[in-house]
């Protein structure tokens, strides 16, 4: 078969080297974006006068009637025709003759493929930011169940201070807030028009670069064409939110792991998104929270992998980045994976109150609360310290906690502590008399869930 350039080959290529070089078993997907893009274009270059209003119509119909061959599975996709843009254009032809081989005035394969990938990282951020929001909703809603529980704060994973669930879960909606503003920024820079590049110094036709940018939602048309070959910083970009996007929900995924396990207790998660053992049967894994974990690995590779594809290449096109699309789509269907189940597991697991109350006062939840009393009265901060981590030490010795010591016991190690130390001894307490914005008390909880609410509605 005929290739689009091969005017000045004498001989056939490689059935090998077609093997090699063919991108069709990947960029297909990119059909609907190269179907718009080359739709934008043939109405330019009617709008230009390089093609007529007829032969216009007749591209844009034949054109929507292969991308509905497409959809349906009916399209026959060969190797020997290497691309998706290929494919298209020679249907094209076959269906309208003369008329199809004009479409590419114009434009070549290198700013052709740029405008499909922004048209599809595009709609890309755009279904990854919904999903997002999802998630963001389910939490909010846990944290509107759940906004009475308190729960043991840990760092280091050991116990420091006690917080509300809700707490917790509207941790999580922040992360995922700064994914989406970094998906936002992401598509601004993307969203910029390629089309009329051409291969790489433009073109000495009359068309119209602005025309296209506007029929394809751009915001600005790329004012350089060398570097338009050759620019895929959006894709890099892109990757980078996924794995960000990714190691956040590996974050949860790790802590629910946990608390899931026997000896936290604290988390039941529901069967449909658990499985057994074939060996042993009382086992319930977490199994789709540990893929979540495990996938995460991959977004985080594409970054990787596109960057050192894209670290030696010289301006302007190469045919290195049609490697650029393998860890894109990969990166992209892992996170969009996660993110479908991801809401329905939040929504659908229950803490164990029973099992969370019983331990609460285990690990000296309020001696930071205590600190703080003591502060209130005068102590420097780094004299309270030290005066309440011994009386933990004298508590772990005695087995009994901050709030069984007696006061004159409290006062032994103090004479400023009062009466009033019993409002801030005991879990509950320590939780109660956090106030700061953005602290774990409820409060200012109250105020972050109000805000959630507004903000998701």
């Amino acid at each position: 078969m005929a290739k689009a350039w091969g005017g000045r080959f004498q001989h056939e290529t490689d059935p090998r080297v077609e093997r090699f070089t063919e991108s069709i078993s990947v960029d297909r997907r990119l059909a609907p974006y190269d179907i718009r893009g080359s739709q934008a274009h043939a109405r330019m270059l009617a709008t230009v006068g390089l093609i007529s209003d007829d032969e216009r119509d007749s591209i844009v119909a034949a054109l929507d009637e292969i991308g509905r061959e497409i959809e349906r599975g009916e399209f026959q996709f060969r190797t020997e025709l290497e691309d998706i843009h290929m494919h298209i254009e020679s249907a094209l032809i076959e269906r309208i003759g003369d008329a199809g081989r004009k479409l590419h005035t114009g434009r070549s394969r290198n700013d052709q493929v740029a405008t499909d990938l922004k048209l599809f990282v595009r709609e890309a951020i755009d279904r990854i930011d919904g999903l997002l929001a999802d998630l963001q909703r389910a939490f909010v809603e846990r944290a509107d169940r759940d906004r009475e529980m308190i729960l043991p704060g840990y760092t280091h994973l050991q116990r420091a201070q006690p917080v509300l669930a809700a707490h917790y879960w509207l941790a999580y909606c922040e992360k995922f807030d700064r994914d989406r503003g970094r998906l936002s920024d992401c598509r601004r820079r993307a969203n910029v028009s390629p089309l009329g590049a051409a291969a790489l110094a433009g073109t000495s036709l009359p068309i119209d670069r602005a025309y296209t940018a506007e029929l394809l939602g751009f915001d600005q048309t790329a004012a350089n064409s060398l570097d338009v070959s050759s620019d895929r910083d959006f894709l890099v970009e892109f990757a980078f939110c996924l794995s960000l996007i990714a190691v956040h929900l590996s974050g949860w995924a790790e802590e629910w792991i946990l608390w899931f396990s026997t000896e936290f207790g604290f988390l039941r998660l529901p069967d449909a998104y658990t499985t057994g053992s074939s060996i042993m049967p009382q086992k319930r894994n977490p199994d789709v929270l540990e893929l979540i974990r495990g996938k995460t690995a991959r977004a985080i590779a594409a970054v990787g992998q596109l960057l050192v594809l894209l670290k030696g290449l010289p301006l302007a096109y190469n045919r290195d980045l049609q490697e650029d699309k393998p860890p894109l789509f990969d990166a992209y269907d892992t996170v969009v994976s996660c993110l479908e189940l991801a809401p329905a597991i939040v929504a659908g697991a229950e803490l164990v109150e029973e099992r969370i109350a019983q331990r609460l006062d285990e690990g000296f939840l309020d001696a930071t609360a205590l600190m703080e009393y003591l502060i209130q009265r005068g102590v420097p901060m780094r004299s309270a310290h030290e005066i309440v981590g011994r009386l933990v030490a004298d508590c772990e010795s005695k087995g009994c906690r901050l709030a069984d010591l007696s006061l004159d016991e409290l006062q032994a190690a103090c004479d400023r502590i009062g009466e009033d130390v019993k409002d801030v001894l005991g879990t509950s307490n320590a939780v109660r008399v956090l106030t700061s914005y953005g602290s774990g008390g409820s409060g200012p909880v109250a105020e972050q869930l109000e805000r959630w609410r507004e903000k998701l509605s």
